[in-house]
């Protein structure tokens, strides 16, 4: 017998037929080669027998995909090799599946979101081994399951509710319908004697001089009445044993971390991490070996209700953080193309962006490893939600039983990384229970109480009970209407939904976990999506790619009060992603503002998950919209902002690092051509993270002119501005501009002076070159003022074409007339 266990990755050899449903010829007769991990689009896309679903009008063209049986089959060789257990170990199977090796069923799944493991010792055989994974068409099983379990409330047509699978899989209001069936995480098998870790469940908490470690392990042993075992657990050169007593199943062990540092957010500190080697032992030596990378912390909410309600702070090693958020979705539409460098470029753009904190939206995927170790890495923190989203969920059997196991594993999963500082029940069916006909329609049918209230909660306390849980966003501690804005957390759709964006700033919540503006992609990502002829906002292909009920009407309906809808597409376009950017700044910074009554802001959304008119800072040809300038700039370490005070006006101050912030604030009102009318200068001092409000006093805060004044606050290099009247109703001249050009190594600077008074310059580099960026955006200039912006291409650019008016864009062509 050995004891050292074996894994041997079944990636190979796979191929891929259709077994049933409406596949068009010549697809119902082919045989093709298959990746694993993997799906269904993706090997039929690398045959070349369908076109890209993200193009155009292809979605509705692949839609049959959806509803045909597929069958993966591989042949692995295996010989006995004196390991007592041989486990076929799927990481992620989706969704419906029959697992059949050499002949005989091993395994039958319904749940994209865990992981399954079974014996078949005594299926293989001394040689070829045949292994097929037939998944049943994803659309008509989850009809059937809806008659099953009976209907239940959800915002769009087909009843992603009744199968444990991606609810945007089948289409969202940002996402396009895929419907994927396939092994989308790794397989293999796993030989193994004695037994193996199966659990390790662990805190990791900050003491003085250091940190300590403890740590339950589940251990699964090939013979249940095994021999009695040694744990250890070796971090940071220390080591600590427990003895496993014969046939038990677990044992705890701890171990002290003398000079263990803190791990911090990012902003907030750095973020030691210290792998932890957990290992069992029998006399014949180490049977199986774990390793967690673990960081020394404590995390909390304070919801102690106070004079204005229930705050909803996130508190880090006694530390009130500030939350700089965004919500986070599947960064493709095709999950398995995601990547860990797909993932690191995603991330660094949002640390990029000044923000802390990625949420993972409930109608999504628990993500891979790798986006939970780069989070650890970069100091993210990140809110999983359970994957539940707007929608009533049965709580009937065979989902109970499914949803159990699955969230048991992901608790454990996931509470080992530093970077978790909240598990969700849902993402907004507490809300939607209350406001949206839920009651009426349920008629009393169940719809997932029982999940949020009971089963996680109650899970989450078993398996991970220093990690933080609530049972919906919105939320509200004290039991009050989910979306109070006076308690807990909460969603502000009104405005993108009916009213104009000015209006955030009638709320003033205690944590915003959802708020947001549209704007279309990149101009080359729309171009290379969408090939309408002509192109404009209500061609064919844009529509395609508009998923929002009444999309573009809201789009047009929110830049009216702001700017004239342009009359050619391009314009229109900068208009449109413009307007996004201002909608979410202005939401920011008047969020920011009320701190620490308001602490935090959740921006919807981060990223995009294919090209489309959508809420993204970052579209789904991974290019930074304005909007990810804006929210750049709103949550920077230090802000300055011009905000609404009872009758006038009041420059707010944020010093959001460890360092005191002094000097002179200098107020002025200038005209747009330059002229100081009036100024103020007032002395201040900031401490370490703190804020500061200054009233502004009525000589400055009141316009002679409001078409043609601003008003300027500057601390340092920062500087708030605030204009009295709405760009269309201003007397903005056309931006005059003079560009000079210098070569460096990874691109060129683009040094702008203005003549005039220039508004929220931009340049949309991938005009001239769909390669190129820019992370420098947004800069209002006054006259006499110059910004550098540093692009970046590998190609050559002709430096005049950086100077065209494609490029160089600004508020001022949407005004001026």
């Amino acid at each position: 017998m050995t004891s050292e266990p074996v894994r041997t990755e079944l990636h190979a050899g796979w191929t891929l037929r259709a077994a049933g449903g409406p596949a068009p010829e010549p697809i119902a007769a082919a045989v093709v080669p298959a990746a694993v991990p993997g799906c269904v689009h993706t090997d039929l896309l690398a045959a070349g027998l369908i076109p890209d679903p993200f193009l155009d009008d292809h979605e509705a063209l692949l839609a049959w995909i959806g509803r045909v049986d597929w069958t993966y089959a591989t042949t692995f060789d295996w010989r006995p090799d004196g390991h007592e257990r041989h486990d076929l170990v799927f990481d992620g199977l989706d969704t419906v599946a029959r697992v059949t090796l050499n002949g005989r069923v091993v395994l039958e799944s319904a749940n994209q979101h865990r992981s399954f493991r079974v014996d078949v010792r005594d299926v293989l055989v001394d040689g070829a081994n045949t292994l097929e994974v037939a998944f049943r068409a994803p659309v008509p099983y989850a009809n059937e399951q809806s008659l099953a379990l009976g209907a239940r409330p959800r915002p769009y047509p087909l009843p992603y509710e009744a199968i444990r699978k991606s609810a945007c899989n089948f289409g969202w209001d940002w996402g396009i319908a895929t419907f994927t069936s396939g092994i989308w995480r790794p397989a293999r098998l796993e030989s193994w004697s004695v037994a193996r870790i199966a659990e390790v469940r662990l805190t990791a908490t900050p003491q003085a001089g250091g940190g300590r470690l403890d740590a339950e392990v589940v251990i699964e042993r090939a013979d249940a009445s095994g021999p009695a075992l040694v744990l250890s657990v070796e971090i940071d050169g220390r080591r600590a044993e427990a003895e496993v007593p014969e046939g038990a199943d677990r044992a705890r062990v701890g171990v002290d971390v003398p000079g263990a540092e803190l791990w911090w957010p990012v902003g907030h500190g750095a973020q030691p991490r210290y792998d932890a080697r957990f290992a069992v032992r029998a006399d014949a030596g180490e049977a199986d070996a774990a390793t967690r990378r673990v960081g020394f912390r404590t995390v909390r909410w304070d919801t102690e209700p106070d004079a204005e309600g229930t705050p909803f702070t996130l508190v880090v090693n006694d530390r009130p953080i500030f939350v700089k958020g965004v919500n986070w979705i599947p960064d493709d539409a095709l999950p398995v193309r995601v990547d860990r460098a797909r993932y690191e470029r995603r991330l660094r753009q949002a640390v990029a962006a000044n923000l802390n904190l990625v949420r993972v939206w409930g109608g999504g995927i628990y993500e891979s490893e790798d986006f939970y170790d780069l989070c650890d890495e970069l100091g993210l923190l990140t809110w999983q939600d359970f994957l539940f989203a707007c929608a009533a969920y049965p709580e009937e059997e065979p989902l109970r039983g499914e949803i159990e196991a699955e969230a048991r594993e992901q608790v454990v999963r996931l509470s080992s990384h530093p970077s978790l500082v909240l598990l969700t029940g849902n993402n907004e069916n507490l809300w939607g229970y209350e406001d949206w006909g839920w009651k009426v329609a349920l008629d009393g049918r169940t719809w997932g109480a029982y999940y949020y209230h009971d089963l996680l909660p109650r899970l989450v306390a078993e398996l991970a009970p220093a990690v933080p849980y609530a049972p919906g966003s919105p939320f509200s501690p004290g039991g009050e209407h989910p979306n109070d804005e006076r308690h807990g957390s909460m969603h502000l759709w009104e405005q993108w939904n009916r009213r104009d964006w000015t209006t955030y700033g009638e709320h003033r919540p205690r944590f915003v976990a959802e708020f947001g503006w549209q704007g279309p992609p990149a101009w080359s990502t729309l171009v290379r999506a969408v090939s309408d002829n002509p192109l404009t906002p209500e061609s064919p292909g844009m529509i395609v790619h508009q998923k929002a009920m009444e999309g573009n009407a809201k789009l047009t309906n929110g830049l009216l009060p702001h700017f004239r809808v342009p009359g050619d597409m391009e314009t229109w376009h900068w208009a449109m992603q413009l307007n996004q950017a201002n909608a979410v700044r202005f939401a920011l910074e008047h969020f920011r503002s009320w701190a620490p009554h308001t602490m935090g802001a959740v921006v919807w959304q981060l990223n995009d998950c294919w090209p489309v008119t959508s809420w993204a800072a970052i579209d789904g040809d991974e290019r930074l919209k304005p909007l990810w300038h804006a929210i750049r700039a709103a949550f920077a370490p230090r802000v300055v902002t011009v905000q609404p005070r009872g009758d006038g006006l009041a420059a707010v101050l944020c010093n959001d690092t460890d360092e005191p912030w002094t000097g002179d604030l200098a107020l002025r009102r200038v005209r747009f051509d330059g002229a100081v009318l009036a100024e103020h200068a007032v002395p201040f001092e900031i401490a370490a993270r703190g804020r500061l409000t200054v009233p502004i006093d009525a000589e400055l805060a009141r316009a002679g002119d409001v078409a043609a004044e601003l008003l300027s606050a500057t601390a340092g290099d920062e500087r708030g501005l605030w204009f009295f009247a709405e760009p269309r109703d201003s007397a903005l001249e056309p931006a005059e501009l003079e560009l000079e050009t210098t070569a460096v190594p990874d691109g060129t600077e683009v040094r702008v002076t203005a003549r005039t008074l220039v508004r929220d310059l931009a340049l949309l580099v991938d005009t001239v070159d769909p390669a190129a960026s820019t992370e420098d955006g947004l800069v209002t200039l006054l006259p006499g003022e110059s910004a550098t912006f540093h692009v970046r291409h590998a190609a050559p650019i002709d430096a005049a074409a950086l100077a065209g008016a494609r490029v160089v864009r600004t508020a001022n062509e949407l005004v001026a007339r």
